[in-house]
């Protein structure tokens, strides 16, 4: 539904937004890791013309408050992040002050002209400092079962350290906001995936009643976690926009979002697994330690992305016993957050790597190791070590999918005949389980406080026939209109063209949390189809009134009501419309109330659990060290698929993520947290010639516990793309003794060894 607009430019992002009156605003950010601020001269600047202020925490502290996300569990140590550093930049980037001015190139060229007197001061800048100086934001240890006593009688014990570099979200649209204060109520328009939690936040940092904050999610022009955030210039072009009287934008430059927006992975973990002589898993140890930057992030703190990776460590396989400590240290770093299959991504490339390594040490095929391992069918629903429930799936017959898709015996016996003629080509398996559509029990117990974890839909048919939507859930470039769209004409059967999904606007649409964490198929189903399913039970009422029939014989097709097996005794819906909003004389049938709306507001009961398993082959150049991804399969199962276009859409914009994580993406500081990545000159992503064809198969098995039995998959690809690589290039580089244990996987390494 939304594709032809998008496609043809259409679209109305947060940068289209233009107002009467309206100031631009750019940030003076530190060029510093840590640093105190000693002063801030702004008299060149302000000589400009048209530069109308410039702001500094002092200005900003006592109408705006700093950011402080919550966890309410033990272990977690809080951060204040102000709206603009407040007499300490803790990190390369940091908004020092902000320039609002009567233009974009303005407000750009008198930054330049604000002169700030910083202290430097020493700079953590790596895991091993912050563990050195107990720089501690969150700590939680796990014990599951006799996990000495499993390494004891272990006939193979593999220990290993995996690292994964910091990384970008990257969304095509960087962030952006645009606010405006007319005495009474602050508007926003921000590029957010989460209004509800924008709102909330804000209303809290500026001391108003949520009733006087509105926020509106224009298009999206992607988000990937990076945007279900609520960030310090968000509150500070708030903070400016009520100070000054006049409407303030500030649209980030892809210079800042590499700087300053949160950031993700950035992991070491230091992993042990057991397991029989005949590969089987017997137990599992870990130690996950995140470098969390100088703040945590709001709303989901430092401690999802270790949480996520231990949480998910054990994958879809059978491992009795688990013990982890998930520790997140503070660094002079931009935060950590949330990014396509956080802590998930992690999770699956140890595991897969230290499955690989299992089938070598027993002398196994990988996929026998796998067989040996993987949840069987009819142990569902299962409890991993980590005590989470897997309510349904079937690996062994995805696997069986998979192999028989790629023609495994195939590939291994091509790779042979390569490897006879001295080339690097190897072949690469992942299976990974991906917690989905999460509600509020999944955050309560997590300890999050900010996140609500419900999603709400109203469905309203209108007198003429048409229908709104309005959901909590604004899109981020998933197709939500289409899918949305696609379940309401469903149900009420009228044709896609009358159906109409409205931009997300707190002040009209229902409170929820927003698009994140593979959540949109779930409230889907639980909301806008949920209502949808009301207003058709009520048109079915009228409807039956009027044919003398029974309400549950009435079918609502093509614009109509007509009596099951007797399609001429039909009644136009519009009809009925009218009839609902205009009630006749003596008011509608059997005291119905006017009018044709629903408003259902769901607690998704998950998590559910989808999951995949991929297949790469790769080959590595033997004096480049470049890996070339010469073929990519994979069988996915996220229950019941509501549209496949998207689905599949889906599937090839996470894998190209994942590929990019897995061999090209870094953010790189120096020793002293100096950025090294600033441009996407330095920041490589990945392009269309390194992006193969994918082969992609569909398990449809249903979760017991999700509306119509749907599941989430939007991370997947994130999730086993890295993973799959990996170890496909550690089979293409096995002859030559290296290893894989690090992503992204750097050319130069290969090259060196090779």
């Amino acid at each position: 539904m939304e594709d032809p607009r998008l496609l043809r430019g259409r679209g109305r992002y947060v940068d289209d937004v233009v107002l009467p009156r309206m100031l631009s605003l750019a940030f003076v950010r530190s060029p510093h890791a840590h640093a105190a601020i000693r002063a801030v001269d702004a008299r060149a600047a302000l000589a400009l013309d048209g530069v109308v202020a410039v702001f500094t925490a002092a200005a900003l502290r006592q109408v705006a408050r700093p950011l402080v996300p919550r966890l309410e569990c033990d272990g977690f140590t809080p951060t204040a992040w102000p709206p603009l550093a407040d007499g300490i930049a803790r990190f390369c980037g940091e908004a020092v002050a902000a320039v609002v001015a009567e233009s974009a190139y303005l407000a750009a060229d008198a930054r330049e002209l604000v002169a700030v007197d910083y202290e430097p001061l020493p700079a953590v800048a790596s895991l091993d400092a912050a563990l050195a100086a107990n720089r501690i934001l969150f700590r939680r240890d796990y014990r599951n079962g006799d996990v000495d006593g499993a390494f004891a009688k272990a006939a193979i014990v593999v220990r290993e350290t995996f690292e994964h570099g910091r990384c970008a979200a990257s969304p095509l649209e960087p962030r952006g906001v645009v606010a405006e204060w007319d005495g009474e109520t602050l508007t926003v328009w921000a590029s957010t995936q989460t209004p509800s939690i924008m709102r909330a936040a804000l209303a809290r940092a500026l001391d108003l009643a949520e009733t006087r904050v509105r926020v509106l999610a224009p298009d999206v022009g992607g988000g990937f976690g990076l945007k279900m955030h609520v960030f310090p210039e968000d509150v500070a072009v708030a903070a400016i926009a009520r100070l000054t009287g006049r409407p303030v934008k500030w649209v980030e430059a892809r210079r800042e979002n590499l700087a300053a927006a949160s950031q993700a992975r950035a992991q070491r973990m230091e992993v042990e697994v057991a397991a029989a002589a005949d590969g089987v898993l017997l137990g599992l140890r870990a130690r996950a330690i995140s470098d969390g930057g100088a703040y945590h992030v709001y709303p989901i703190t430092g401690a999802l992305e270790p949480l996520g990776s231990t949480g998910i460590l054990p994958g879809p396989y059978r491992t009795p016993v688990y013990a982890y400590d998930a520790v997140t240290v503070a660094t002079n770093k931009p935060p950590l957050g949330a990014y396509r299959g956080v802590g998930m991504t992690m999770g699956a490339f140890v595991m897969e790597r230290l499955l690989d390594v299992v089938a070598e040490r027993a002398g196994l095929d990988p996929v026998e190791v796998r067989r040996r391992n993987l949840i069987p069918r009819e142990a569902y629903p299962f409890t991993s070590a980590s005590g989470l429930t897997y309510d349904s799936g079937d690996f062994p017959k995805a696997l069986g999918q998979l192999l028989a898709v790629a023609r495994y015996d195939e590939l291994r016996y091509q790779q042979q005949a390569a490897r006879a003629a001295g080339r690097l080509v190897g072949v690469g398996l992942a299976c990974y389980t991906e917690y989905t559509g999460m509600g509020a029990d999944v955050f309560r117990r997590r300890g999050m406080a900010d996140v609500p974890g419900i999603e709400a839909a109203t469905v309203t048919m209108d007198p003429d026939g048409t229908v709104r939507c309005l959901t909590s859930f604004p899109s981020q470039g998933q197709g939500h209109a289409t899918t949305v769209s696609q379940l309401v004409a469903d149900r009420l059967g009228v044709p896609l063209g009358s159906i109409s999904v409205e931009p997300v606007d707190t002040l009209a649409a229902p409170r929820g949390s927003g698009t994140f964490g593979s959540r949109g198929a779930v409230a889907m189903l639980g909301t806008a189809a949920a209502a949808a399913n009301r207003v058709r039970t009520k048109i079915q009422t009228l409807a039956a009134h009027l044919l003398e029939a029974s309400p549950a014989d009435v079918v609502l097709d093509e614009g109509s009501a007509h009596v099951r097996g007797f399609p001429d005794r039909a009644v136009a819906v519009t009809e009925l419309a009218r009839l609902a909003w205009a009630p006749p004389l003596g008011g509608l049938p059997g005291g119905l109330p006017p009018g044709l709306d629903a408003t259902v507001y769901f607690n998704p009961p998950g998590p559910t659990f989808s999951g995949a398993i991929h297949l790469a082959v790769v080959e590595v150049d033997r004096e480049t060290g470049r890996v070339a991804v010469l073929r990519y399969a994979l069988v996915e199962d996220c229950g019941p698929v509501i549209n496949p276009t998207i689905v599949e859409g889906q599937i090839h914009g996470a894998v190209a993520q994942g590929l990019g994580e897995a061999l090209l993406e870094a953010i790189v500081y120096d020793a002293d947290g100096q950025l090294l990545t600033a441009t996407l000159m330095d920041y490589a992503l990945p392009k269309a010639d390194s992006v193969p064809a994918f082969e992609i198969g569909h398990l449809e098995m249903p979760s017991p516990a999700m509306p119509g039995g749907v599941k989430g998959m939007g991370e997947g690809g994130t999730i086993g793309a890295p993973a799959a690589i990996a170890n496909a290039v550690a089979d293409a580089v096995r002859p030559l003794g290296l290893t894989i244990t690090r992503l992204p996987i750097r050319s130069e390494y290969l090259a060196n060894k090779a």
